[in-house]
């Protein structure tokens, strides 16, 4: 198996986490967080048309699924009135911070300030998720989570230039995700609490 296909077999396995997750969403399993998946369905758009712009060859493919799954989910929350998760001013905030985080990309036209300003909106979008995870971790399933840790786990392998803007995106993303299953599978809140 080549380097390039563990990206898409990385992209398949958080596919299958996608299709688990918006089944627990039209069951009202799983109530996501609408703020944090409609910035994940914008952001990584950008960071593609970035990463398309550097020269990133197929590990781009990877910052596209991981905007087209988000938009997936974002649209199966829509369906299943019991999977709504009431929006915070925390929410709204990290929001707005992520949106001026792209708009500063918007402004300063260069990829990797482009792939760099995505990847701080994707953490502030990623936030009311970690929050409400860790608070309520009975609106999440950490399996989806895990899947989409692995593949940004077969992403990073397959890089051959370490350079921020082949590895940038995928880190971080890896990170994000991984930090949420952590704290869902792990249920970290209830146990401080």
């Amino acid at each position: 198996m080549s380097l390039q296909s563990l990206i898409f077999v990385g992209i398949f396995i958080n596919f299958l986490g996608v299709i688990s997750y918006i089944k627990d969403i039209l069951k009202g399993k799983v109530k996501p967080n609408r703020v944090t998946f409609f910035m994940w369905s914008f952001a990584p758009f950008v960071a593609f048309a970035a990463q398309i712009e550097k020269g990133v060859g197929a590990q781009a493919w990877m910052t596209l699924s991981v905007g087209i799954f988000p938009l997936l989910i974002l649209i199966a929350s829509f369906l299943n009135k019991k999977a709504y998760w009431k929006l915070t001013t925390f929410d709204m905030t990290c929001g707005a911070l992520s949106m001026l985080g792209l708009l500063l990309w918007y402004i300063t036209k260069e990829g990797n300030v482009a792939i760099l300003f995505t990847i701080i909106a994707d953490g502030l979008a990623a936030l009311p998720t970690l929050v409400k995870a860790y608070h309520h971790p009975e609106t999440e399933t950490s399996w989806p989570w895990l899947a989409s840790s692995i593949g940004g786990v077969l992403t990073l392998l397959t890089i051959t230039t370490w350079n921020f803007e082949h590895y940038g995106f995928p880190l971080s993303y890896l990170i994000i995700v991984l930090a949420i299953y952590l704290v869902t599978q792990f249920k970290l809140g209830k146990k401080r609490l």
